[in-house]
């Protein structure tokens, strides 16, 4: 936890990803407010998973560790790849808790039902993408990366999303074929576009330089984003 005053500003990594991988939006990051960033289950040294963790578990854990940090909803919620679906719960289920929400190349929720309609090199491809920092939770019955499609079905049992400030940043660059192919690709876009339309208050953002990870390609593309909602919360 660092910087000062509120919001709240609460980082939510991709599958797998450590601490470090926020480091590129520091210092910035800290002169628009206290900063939480924490390592998830199984990731750096927190301990393995002892539940099997779905959504609804890391979000009931991550309010725990809000409350014990003692600070105070509500928080701006920024959420990387996986870590965007976790967003996009917490704020349905504790909408009086969240001042706004930032997407970073975020997991929608149809991702893997639309890729299982293409064929297996497509669902393959995006599968791995979504999966290439998960190494750590591969022997890990209890690892988030099994449970996605729990957490999509509590999603989809959830309230809508509120009507708050939401900044989507998509990366722009398509990467390699033999990662993601053209189809696998177009769905993603067409999806991150989805995503900015879940509340009236929400718009998208290309990182034209980035492909998955703009808060380390384009850090000030993220530190914008952030800042927009940040000067958009209510005290």
């Amino acid at each position: 936890m660092s910087g000062f005053g509120r919001p709240a500003i609460v980082l939510l990594n991709g599958a797998g990803g450590p601490l470090v991988s926020w480091a590129r939006i520091y210092p910035e990051i800290e002169s628009l407010g206290t900063v939480f960033a924490y390592n998830r289950a199984g990731i750096g040294g927190s301990d393995r998973a002892a539940v099997p963790q779905t959504g609804e578990a890391i979000v009931s854990t991550l309010r725990c560790l809000l409350s014990e940090a003692k600070l105070q909803a509500p928080y701006i919620l920024v959420g990387h790849s996986l870590g965007g679906l976790y967003a996009n719960l917490f704020a349905r289920l504790y909408p009086r808790e969240v001042a706004g929400v930032v997407m970073l190349d975020a997991t929608h929720p149809d991702d893997d039902n639309l890729i299982l309609k293409s064929e297996g090199l497509v669902r393959r491809s995006l599968r791995k993408m979504l999966t290439a920092l998960d190494a750590r939770f591969g022997n890990n019955k209890f690892g988030e990366v099994a449970f996605i499609a729990e957490t999509v079905s509590q999603i989809g049992k959830a309230p809508s999303f509120p009507e708050i400030p939401l900044v989507v940043v998509t990366g722009g660059k398509r990467p390699p074929y033999w990662l993601m192919s053209e189809e696998a690709f177009k769905i993603r876009q067409a999806h991150q576009k989805a995503l900015a339309s879940l509340s009236p208050f929400g718009r998208q953002v290309i990182a034209e330089k980035s492909w998955h990870f703009p808060h380390i390609s384009e850090p000030a593309v993220v530190i914008s984003a952030i800042r927009e909602v940040a000067g958009m919360h209510l005290p």
